[in-house]
């Protein structure tokens, strides 16, 4: 009789064949080698022990831990523990990937070493358990010595017996229905009926098609290729190209001639018009290949590009605004008007209380005004035109700079508080003159008894003309600049010493007009074109605004000094952000005409500028803190009641300096305050 099949007797006591080689744990079978791990202590008869089982081959540190899973030990240090009850540590691991592929490449028995579970250490296996693996790889059995070919065994024969084997009856379930079937048929059937079970839909094999451009528009260019750029088309043939043109299009042999001398880029045709008398002796044309060729790299290398329309409604492209009644208080309302000069009113300027005004007129008079009730406190004549006038900033000084002609008028008003204006004189009249001269640009005269009685305190004499004078913030020291082109146009004074200087060596155009930084040690000299910021203290050019107008008029100073703002004569208002660039923050053109003169207030958020189109222009003007946001312009008020005189309308415009009201002089001879 044949071999059972392996597998078929687990203890592997069949009376023939050898046991499929993993069977026997013990490995106590007479016959075949046992498998190499089998026997954790090598005790069966027959066969190598596990090499696993000792590794130095002296000491037993066999695994006494048992057939558990080793996952169990993986967070642990040891891994079992030996016959004493002594802990069997794991061997140290520490090797990274590294290490690993360096063992890789140097170790020779690297691709025959295996990692023992159930010890943690690092086993070599011999040749014969390769050749084990190796043959198992294939499919073959473990054992070298098993035949799996081996004669069978005919155990029933081919003749019919007279006897069966069996002769059992059949029983009675193989032909009867079965009722454990029928139940289970029935709660099918329910669970169906009561909707618990769905049947499986039929599948539909029919195949779907759908359309892949259904969604798109089809009278697009070439419908789905929306980027499709068509290629430019080719200029039709005209006559000329004809093979039969009218006699006109033929060119005579002068033409002929002049045609051939010409280059290629130059001629008007690029071939020669020529007549057949029918199609059928029309030649092959022999540019036809190299023509396709130039065409068709035209069309490869042609850069062509669909410009994208963007549709915007033009009211989203204005930005948006607040609206002025959020930016209240401003001035809307025409208040008082201060009536008396005969002439236009170039200049005006107000005191740091913002109780007095003083105006200065082309009819040879000052004039200072009480500003709540527009009466006119007192009016002195200068004996010239006034160009400009500028109260004294400081409020413990009470003395106003008048230009007339070629002089700076230094006159105490003696208005107000009599200690104020007293002081004032004291700390004049205290002078002490040096002892030796110093060469100056210009003389310092005091007034004579006659024009003391007028207020007169200094007279600073120039060589020429003054056009206009301006205080620093502190009050000592005020600049004039002068109607002349050399470098003599702008001068610096100090009141109390007495003394001028000329700042600049040489001229860098018409001087317009000069400002004074709030609070730092910065010089604004205004020419034409070009706004100059100079540093007083080190004495040299800061930076050089791009006003990007014809002709500079005007200029204010934000009082916070990081803004300014010029008017011109060609109507534009330039805003500068010192900050952010050279060239202005914004181009305003509200005026129709040339702008006469610009103004900041000294607290609220706003600015203005008066145009000889008789209007005054009141904007918001807000800066903010953030560097990082620009300021807010926005235009709020235009205030008309200035009458245009000799094609002028305002001239000069000045905020309060603690109201929100601004003051307008025309050259109708009235200055009107807007409250």
């Amino acid at each position: 009789m044949g071999p059972p099949w392996p597998h078929a007797d687990p203890g592997g006591h069949g009376t023939m064949g050898p046991p499929w080689p993993c069977t026997d744990p013990g490995g106590h079978r007479a016959m075949g080698p046992p498998w190499p791990h089998a026997d954790l202590g090598g005790h069966g008869t027959m066969g190598p022990p596990c090499p696993c089982a000792d590794p130095g081959g002296h000491r037993d540190i066999r695994n006494t831990v048992g057939n558990i899973p080793m996952e169990w030990y993986q967070d642990f240090p040891h891994i079992g523990y030996n016959l004493d009850g002594k802990k069997i540590y794991k061997p140290i691991r520490n090797k990274d990937e590294l290490d690993m592929f360096l063992e890789k490449m140097e170790n020779p028995d690297y691709w025959r070493t295996v990692q023992d579970k159930m010890t943690g250490a690092d086993i070599k296996l011999t040749d014969e358990q390769v050749d084990l693996v190796h043959r198992l790889q294939r499919g073959q059995f473990g054992d070298v010595h098993f035949d799996p070919y081996e004669p069978a065994v005919d155990f029933f024969t081919h003749e019919v017996m007279i006897h069966p084997v069996t002769n059992r009856p059949a029983d009675k379930r193989s032909f009867i229905p079965s009722l454990i079937e029928k139940e289970k048929v029935s709660k099918l059937v329910h669970a169906i009926k009561m909707g618990w079970i769905k049947p499986r839909k039929p599948k539909d094999d029919t195949p779907t098609y759908y359309d892949l451009w259904a969604h798109e528009d089809p009278n697009s260019i070439l419908g789905r290729h929306k980027m499709h750029v068509p290629a430019p088309k080719m200029k039709l043939p005209g006559h000329e190209e004809s093979y039969n043109p009218p006699p006109e299009y033929l060119l005579s042999e002068e033409e002929k001639l002049a045609w051939e001398q010409q280059e290629p880029a130059e001629r008007k045709l690029n071939f020669v018009p020529q007549q057949f008398r029918c199609l059928r002796a029309v030649p092959a044309y022999s540019r036809f290949i190299h023509e396709r060729f130039e065409r068709c790299l035209d069309l490869y290398l042609c850069p062509r590009q669909r410009k994208m329309r963007v549709n915007v409604d033009p009211e989203d492209l204005i930005p948006k605004l607040p609206k002025p009644r959020d930016l209240q208080p401003f001035p809307t309302t025409q208040a008082l008007v201060y009536r008396g000069h005969t002439s236009l009113v170039r200049c005006l300027s107000i005191s740091p209380s913002g109780q007095w005004l003083v105006s200065g007129s082309d009819d040879c008079t000052v004039r200072f005004w009480e500003v709540c009730t527009a009466r006119c406190m007192k009016t002195l004549p200068v004996g010239g035109v006034v160009k400009s006038v500028a109260w004294n900033p400081n409020p413990t000084i009470c003395l106003v700079a008048i230009c007339v002609e070629q002089s700076v008028l230094l006159v105490n008003p003696c208005l107000g508080d009599k200690l104020l204006y007293g002081a004032t004189d004291q700390v004049l009249e205290s002078y002490v003159p040096p002892e030796e001269e110093r060469v100056q640009p210009v003389q310092w005269v005091t007034a004579t008894p006659e024009e003391h009685s007028k207020g007169i305190r200094l007279v600073v004499q120039h060589s020429k003309a003054v056009k206009q004078v301006t205080w620093h913030g502190k009050g000592d020291y005020f600049a004039s600049v002068v109607a002349d082109n050399s470098n003599m146009q702008v001068l610096i004074h100090q009141t109390s010493k007495r003394w001028s200087q000329n700042p600049f060596r040489k001229s860098k155009g018409l001087v317009q007009c000069v400002l004074f930084h709030p609070i730092r040690p910065y010089f604004f000299v205004a020419t034409q074109r070009y706004v100059r910021v100079y540093n007083l203290l080190k004495q040299e050019l800061t930076k050089k605004l791009m006003s990007n107008c014809k002709w500079v008029s005007s200029m204010a100073i934000h009082p916070g000094g990081d803004n300014i703002i010029c008017g011109s004569y060609d109507s534009k208002l330039a805003w500068f952000d010192l900050d952010l660039s050279t060239r202005p923050y914004q181009l305003l053109r509200h005026h129709k005409k040339a702008l006469r003169s610009v103004a900041f207030h000294k607290h609220y958020p706003l600015f203005a500028s008066g145009s000889d189109d008789g209007t005054v222009i009141v904007c918001h003007g807000m800066v903010y803190n953030d560097l990082l946001q620009n300021p807010l312009l926005v235009p709020v008020k235009v205030l008309k009641g200035h009458a245009i005189t000799l094609d002028l309308g305002v001239l000069d415009v000045l905020f309060h300096p603690t109201q929100p009201w601004v003051f307008s002089s025309g050259a109708d001879g009235t200055i009107r305050l807007y409250t």
